[in-house]
C-alpha cells in the first residue's frame, strides 16, 4: 500500500458504517474531513473502543517505538508479523479503526511517469482498515508518540496487478469484534489474517497524475480519468 488515501466524508458517516450502538465520544469534530490527498503525518480521524465507549480521536498517520529514533515512523504494518515482531509490540493491544473513503496506488505502465489508481468499495461505502497504534485515552493524554499503522496483507486477484499490498478492511461486523477490548489478541490475529475483505468488494480505476502531488486537494481528484471501471 502506498502512502496515500482519502477522508473525506463526516464522522457521523463513519460512525454509521460501523453501526456501532456505544456512545460517541467525538474529538475529531462534526465536520467534513474533506481530505481527498492525505499523506504520512497527517492527522485523520481514527476509532478506538474504551469500555462501553466509542472514541474518535485525530491521529497522526505514522507510528514508531521512542527507542527507534534512527528512522522513519512506518505507515503500515505487515499482517504476517505485526502481531509477534519487536517493533509494534507496545502497541499491538491497542487495536483501532481507519475509516477511509479509498486509497491510491501507483502502477509502472511504461510511460515517463506512473499511473496513479484509486481503489474504494463498489457500493462506494467507507473502508474500514484495520490498525494499531497509541492515541488519547483515559490514561494517557494527547503526546509526541501518539500515531497509527495501518495493517497491510498481500494482494489476490486483479487487484495484484495494481500493488503487492493492500490494507486489510473488515466488514463493520469484524471492525466492531476487533477494536473491542474484550477480543481475545489471537482471535484478532486470526482476523485479520485470514478475514478481510476480498478483492471482489472492490473496484479501482486511473485517476489524475496530479494527486502524486500533496499540495494538490479537492474533489477532482477522486474522479476517474476514463468513464469505464477497470
Amino acid at each position: 500500500m502506498c502512502g496515500r488515501l482519502s477522508q473525506y466524508d463526516g464522522m457521523h458517516d463513519f460512525v454509521t458504517a460501523l453501526s456501532m450502538a456505544n456512545p460517541l465520544v467525538n474529538n475529531a469534530g462534526d465536520h467534513r474531513f474533506e481530505r481527498c490527498n492525505a499523506a504520512p503525518t497527517t492527522q485523520l480521524a481514527l476509532f478506538h473502543q474504551e469500555g462501553q465507549y466509542l472514541h474518535a480521536d485525530m491521529v497522526r498517520w505514522g507510528w514508531r517505538p521512542h527507542w527507534a529514533k534512527d528512522r522513519a515512523s512506518p505507515i503500515n504494518a505487515r499482517v504476517e508479523k505485526v502481531a509477534h515482531g519487536p517493533f509494534f509490540r507496545a502497541i499491538w493491544q491497542h487495536r483501532a479503526i481507519i475509516a477511509i473513503n479509498n486509497w491510491f496506488e501507483w502502477v509502472d505502465e511504461g510511460g515517463p511517469k506512473k499511473q496513479p489508481y484509486l481503489i474504494r468499495h463498489r457500493d462506494r461505502s467507507p473502508i474500514l482498515c484495520a490498525a494499531i497504534g497509541l492515541s488519547p485515552s483515559a490514561e494517557h493524554e494527547p503526546g509526541e508518540h501518539d500515531g497509527f499503522v495501518i495493517i497491510t496483507a498481500d494482494n489476490a486477484g486483479g487487484m495484484v496487478d495494481i500493488h503487492d499490498r493492500r490494507p486489510v478492511a473488515l466488514t463493520p461486523e469484524l471492525a466492531r469484534e476487533w477494536q473491542d477490548p474484550a477480543t481475545p489478541k489471537e482471535r484478532a490475529e486470526q482476523m485479520v489474517l485470514l478475514q478481510g475483505e476480498p478483492t471482489e468488494a472492490f473496484e479501482w480505476f486511473k485517476v489524475d497524475r496530479a494527486v502524486g502531488n500533496v499540495r494538490n486537494q479537492g474533489p477532482d481528484l477522486i474522479k476517474p480519468i476514463s468513464d469505464s471501471l477497470l
